[in-house]
């Protein structure tokens, strides 16, 4: 699962670094165990048609089980808000009725006979799921809980396509079939389901059957030989057009709708390359048959991982128009590297999710990494590390596994997503890479198709490198937290005393932290490695030359905070000598928060050159254009940036700043902002027009093209009436 998260752009969203606004800590007294397992899902198979006027599914079931150890002569069954008609034992040709107790969320079935551990059974259910009617609360990540979902079911909608998709994380699939609905049970599965004959589906597994009915309709069955957990379980019901592409052998698909299918290449083209990175890094071939990737509209979360084939929202879905300013390969990167880690090896209960998002959410900073160079993954880190901080007051944050909480829903936040990769890709970086990635490939082969917890990869760690990593583990995964760094410095004949005070809340842990230190000198640089196990520690550095700067973690991988104050000296040697991107974006940000400072316009007019888009667009932002010399050093440059970047948020960010003068001389090249591919610098570039050129505004209207009129309407409503 990937939550949709709203940064839109880093130029926006670094401007807030420092505001923090508390953790939601949701916490209560009562220990969430893993679930007990009385039986063991084996096989699930399912013969469902669909209801529109009801928007109800009416489903067959036969589901296979066996006692997990005990013997036992019953079986709880999770079923939300079921009408069931039926409910007997599978006894070779005959069904056996059973007696059975349902509350609208659990069946308690009594079997025949007692079951002993070596005994399957299989039990039949005639049932009929009514999920509009279900009283079901979602979270702050996945908005609803209904499980199933008809979207324009009666086509009242003349823009809106007729869908049906599922949604099972974390616990709904149990809205539309009966089941153990628990992420430490798995089984194999069939599905067949009766679809309109026009319509496209898409299950996991393997299409292995598709049968025309007399009525119209269609009956696809699809087939997973491979255990997966219930809260993977898919169907997708549509018209949908499918590109299809293939990593080696296996089919790699993308069900888009018809308006989309020309992109599909453009939008997911990436797959197959992430399938080789990923499973030559893991040491771990994609485990599955094929992968498919589908965009359902109206869907309540931002993405889902479900095996074989992962759901996307309807934001993936783009234009190659609309992908000159944004796509979602984080996204796709995200929900592929689930295919391991979540639905290869899943979470044993939803107090170690971190086994699951935060692994998926350092596959996008490795895969970046990969594809864009170093630069495009430390970007990936920074923007992950500002999301987890901005969500924490005084370095305050609950553990990464997390055994005491309010509702498992709450376990979906920025310490399992954000925090958790920073905390892996920072043990990545002190183990090294090669122990790392066996470490990896030891804990999903010998957990492959079961679940895992953190104690599971610390000891497939220990048995690679032959070290204790338990430390590590106690600090990062079982306690809460991160530290706060407070580091005064003072320089005295050559003599540099470093002073570190841990000042996170007293009652937040005390790190135990190797910190690395780079001290920049006339002489050149030399690397410094201090360690720190108390809240204060002071450590005195011997210089053969004189001191310019220090770069404390200069890799950035502390998942903290360091505060030091800085002089306008500092962010500019930090800019040209120490530029990994945490540093620029500090430096450019002091100049950004310094307008009338010359030190400042300086740093600003010296980013107008960075490697990095949004730090270029922050730059033109934060550029004074009303002071003379800056103007005079800068004026062309902009107005180059303007007409030739190749980046969308550059040639909209210099535009609206030359729009901003009110002069003649700009107002050609604004007004040709209209005739840009990109909607963000149309869209820019008629607000510019509103506030610099309001004489010009309804003529400029006239002139944007009818699929960026269509594209911005209500950009352009609002500009029009306001």
């Amino acid at each position: 699962m990937r939550k949709r998260i709203a940064f839109l752009y880093l130029v926006i969203s670094i401007s807030a670094i420092g505001m923090s606004q508390a953790q939601q800590l949701s916490m209560d007294q009562h220990y969430r165990s893993t679930p007990t397992k009385v039986n063991n899902l084996i096989h699930t198979k399912l013969d469902v048609h669909f209801d529109y006027k009801n928007q109800f599914l009416n489903g067959k079931e036969w589901v296979t089980l066996q006692p997990h150890f005990y013997p036992t002569d019953s079986l709880r069954l999770d079923a939300k808000g079921m009408d069931i008609k039926k409910i007997a034992l599978v006894s070779g040709q005959q069904l056996v009725p059973l007696k059975y107790t349902y509350d609208n969320s659990s069946l308690l079935i009594r079997l025949d006979r007692n079951y002993l551990s070596n005994e399957k059974y299989t039990i039949y259910l005639d049932y009929t799921a009514k999920p509009n009617l279900l009283k079901a609360q979602g979270s702050a990540a996945i908005n609803d809980a209904k499980g199933l979902y008809f979207i324009n079911p009666d086509e009242s909608m003349p823009n809106k396509p007729r869908q049906i998709w599922t949604q099972g994380e974390t616990e709904a699939s149990s809205a539309w079939f009966p089941t153990i609905d628990r992420p430490n049970q798995k089984t194999t599965a069939e599905i067949s389901m009766t679809v309109l004959d026009n319509y496209t589906s898409l299950s996991n597994g393997a299409l292995v059957n598709q049968q025309k009915n007399n009525d119209g309709t269609r009956t696809d069955t699809w087939k997973m030989d491979l255990p997966h957990a219930p809260y993977l379980f898919m169907m997708a019901v549509g018209d949908f057009k499918i590109y299809h592409d293939k990593y080696n052998n296996i089919p790699v698909d993308y069900y888009l709708e018809p308006k989309y299918a020309p992109y599909a290449k453009d939008i997911f083209g990436k797959t197959p390359a992430m399938m080789d990175f990923y499973g030559k890094t893991l040491g771990v071939p994609y485990p599955w048959n094929k992968y498919a990737q589908i965009v359902c509209r109206d869907y309540v979360s931002g993405a889902m991982e479900n095996t074989t084939a992962t759901l996307h929202g309807e934001h993936v879905q783009k234009t190659k128009r609309e992908l000159l300013d944004d796509n979602e390969e984080g996204t796709i990167a995200h929900e592929l590297f689930h295919q391991w880690f979540g639905d290869l090896v899943t979470a044993e209960s939803w107090s170690n999710l971190t086994m699951n998002e935060s692994f998926a959410t350092f596959g996008e900073i490795i895969w970046h990494e990969h594809d864009g160079g170093k630069e495009k993954g430390d970007k990936s880190r920074f923007e992950k590390l500002q999301s987890y901080l901005k969500s924490t007051l005084n370095g305050n944050s609950p553990a990464l596994a997390r055994y005491y909480y309010h509702d498992k829903e709450d376990m979906f936040d920025n310490i399992s997503y954000a925090k958790g990769s920073l905390i892996l890709y920072a043990l990545k970086q002190q183990m090294g890479d090669t122990a790392f990635y066996q470490s990896l490939k030891k804990y999903l082969t010998e957990n492959s198709f079961k679940t895992g917890e953190p104690q599971q990869l610390r000891l497939a760690m220990e048995e690679v490198t032959g070290k204790d990593w338990a430390p590590y583990f106690n600090q990062w995964y079982y306690k809460g937290g991160h530290p706060i760094l407070k580091v005064t410095r003072k320089n005295e004949n050559n003599m540099l005393v470093l002073n570190i005070d841990q000042v996170q809340d007293s009652a937040i842990q005390t790190f135990q932290l190797s910190l690395v230190i780079d001290i920049y000198t006339k002489e050149g640089k030399i690397s410094k490695t201090v360690q720190l196990n108390q809240r204060t520690t002071q450590f005195t550095i011997p210089l053969a030359s004189a001191l310019e700067f220090i770069d404390i973690d200069p890799e950035k991988t502390l998942v903290g905070e360091i505060r030091i104050d800085k002089t306008e000296a500092d962010y500019r040697y930090q800019y040209e000598h120490a530029p990994s991107f945490a540093n620029r974006v500090a430096a450019v940000l002091f100049a950004f928060k310094n307008p009338k400072n010359k030190f400042g316009q300086a740093l600003l007019t010296q980013a107008l050159a960075d490697s990095d888009p949004d730090l270029v667009a922050m730059a033109i932002q934060g550029i004074e254009l009303t002071d003379p010399t800056v103007h005079k050093s800068t004026e062309k440059l902009i107005a180059s940036l303007a007409e030739k970047s190749t980046a969308s948020i550059i040639r909209a960010s210099a535009i609206a700043k030359l729009a901003g003068l009110k002069s003649k001389k700009y107002e050609s090249l604004v007004l040709n902002g209209l005739k840009d591919q990109s909607y963000m610098v149309i869209a820019s570039t008629l607000m510019a027009i509103k506030a610099n050129y309001p004489a010009q505004l309804q003529q400029a209207l006239k002139r944007v093209d009818a699929d960026a009129a269509e594209y911005l309407k209500a950009h352009i409503a609002n500009l029009s009436k306001s």
